[in-house]
């Protein structure tokens, strides 16, 4: 079952996946719920390998021998003669690519550089693409090279021209259009997402690129189709955190913010979580009760936090203390985590299930490290429900099962709607073929727990 309460699909002949800057493996996560089995993780940073490899020995394929043998790579190096950790793929049979690739060179905390910023990742992305011609590509980003459309018009046309020589279907762009005019038509392959339509309790608006080669869609005879929304009431904090935050406090609730039984007049754990509970349920009955973006950061600075000044006062709305990382309950420092003003500090745990990673995920490194791999993670349900749809094309006959969960945008508008707040940064650090897949069978889903 995966973190959704859905059931993972499996199929008669397993659809394949490859993923770049994997991270911590949020998308990968999604993409696993979504039934795809991943040949190889590719991820540069070493806190977040140990967490892969802490947790992904138990997929298809994998079994613990082979997640330990997960090494830090440099995607630049990924396929290249010497590289190393060659999956021995063959050109054209890879099911999907898949990969966030690093987001400085497009947000505002990066400068904006775009193809400028040494850490654009975007051309490694088309070579290894081009050296491997997947069904089907992935690739998720911050809203920031999206919006304004003008910044980086120029740029995504000439990644959809290249994927287009590639033989991906790209709707016609011609640089004579207004850049508004330009983005209304790429956003048939390229549009923003917000987490929270997929019931994730965070607003966290991403970009997210997907085509799907003509030589899978002449075979399935169904089109890409975007899901919206899934279906069911949002998600909030307090729905989400509310078991959780009352087990860290029941730790003190008859105690003091120093751990002592508390006296007459003085404030327990009981009313730290009393009062977090009545502000995060007046938010969300005030229509406020999802998240803001949390905030990864970079290993430059110093330690974590949940955002920018206005992250801040909007987390001091839902009773959260975004000044800092509180330590997990079994070194629990009261007065630091707890019996705050503002309310209690997050955990790394209860941020990743603000982030809408499953419990039992097992994040690697000290406090500060595995929280920025929590902050700097997509979403996964937002990559399942992504993925269900790439899923939906490569296995047409199992299209209802797959999506029968979301609303799905089958006019091609943009659901998106522009929200003014500061987008974060991601880690992790992606030119071209062609082959025919293989027929699809009839029954090709086949119903498993995951």
């Amino acid at each position: 079952m995966s973190a959704s309460g859905r059931e993972r699909p499996q199929f008669t002949r397993p659809l394949t996946s490859l993923e770049i800057c994997a991270g911590a493996g949020g998308q990968a996560v999604g993409l696993h719920n979504a039934g795809f089995d991943h040949l190889a993780l590719v991820e540069w940073d070493p806190h977040a390998v140990n967490t892969l490899r802490a947790n992904v020995g138990s997929w298809p394929g994998w079994g613990q021998g082979r997640a330990d043998e997960l090494k830090p790579m440099d995607v630049r190096e990924f396929l290249k003669p010497g590289g190393g950790a060659d999956p021995g793929i063959k050109k054209g049979d890879l099911d999907l690519l898949a990969g966030g690739v690093p987001c400085p060179p497009f947000s505002l905390a990066g400068k904006r550089l775009g193809k400028d910023d040494e850490r654009d990742l975007f051309p490694d992305a088309l070579r290894i693409i081009d050296k491997l011609l997947p069904k089907a590509v992935m690739i998720e980003n911050v809203r920031g090279i999206l919006e304004p459309p003008e910044v980086f018009i120029d740029y995504r046309r000439d990644i959809l021209g290249t994927l287009r020589d590639l033989g991906y279907v790209v709707p016609e762009i011609k640089e004579s259009w207004s850049a508004v005019e330009q983005d209304r038509v790429m956003r048939k392959v390229w549009r923003r997402i917000d987490a929270s339509s997929f019931g994730v309790p965070q607003l966290r608006p991403r970009a997210i690129l997907v085509v799907i080669h003509e030589s899978a869609l002449d075979k399935s005879g169904a089109d890409f189709v975007w899901p919206s929304r899934l279906k069911g009431k949002q998600a909030t904090v307090v729905g989400e955190l509310a078991a959780s935050m009352e087990a860290r406090c029941r730790m003190y609730w008859d105690k003091n913010k120093y751990g002592e039984r508390a006296t007459a007049g003085e404030r327990t754990g009981e009313h730290v979580y009393l009062d977090w509970l009545r502000k995060a349920s007046e938010a969300a009955e005030l229509g406020r009760g999802v998240a803001p973006t949390l905030v990864g950061g970079s290993r430059k600075h110093g330690g974590a936090d949940l955002g920018p000044t206005r992250a801040k006062r909007a987390w001091s709305q839902l009773g959260v203390d975004g000044m800092g990382v509180a330590n997990e309950p079994e070194k629990c420092d009261p007065e630091r985590d707890l019996f705050r003003p503002a309310g209690p500090m997050l955990t790394v745990a209860q941020a990743a299930i603000i982030q809408g990673f499953p419990v039992d995920w097992k994040f690697q490194g000290r406090k500060t490290a595995q929280y920025r791999q929590v902050g700097n993670a997509f979403p996964p349900p937002v990559a399942e429900a992504v993925g269900r749809a790439i899923a939906a094309v490569l296995r047409p006959d199992c299209r209802d099962e797959l999506l029968r969960d979301y609303e799905l945008d089958v006019d091609g508008g943009d659901s998106g709607v522009p929200q003014t707040e500061q987008m974060i940064l991601p880690v992790s650090g992606a030119a071209v073929v062609n082959s025919q897949p293989a027929a699809h069978d009839r029954g090709d889903l086949i119903r498993a727990g995951g």
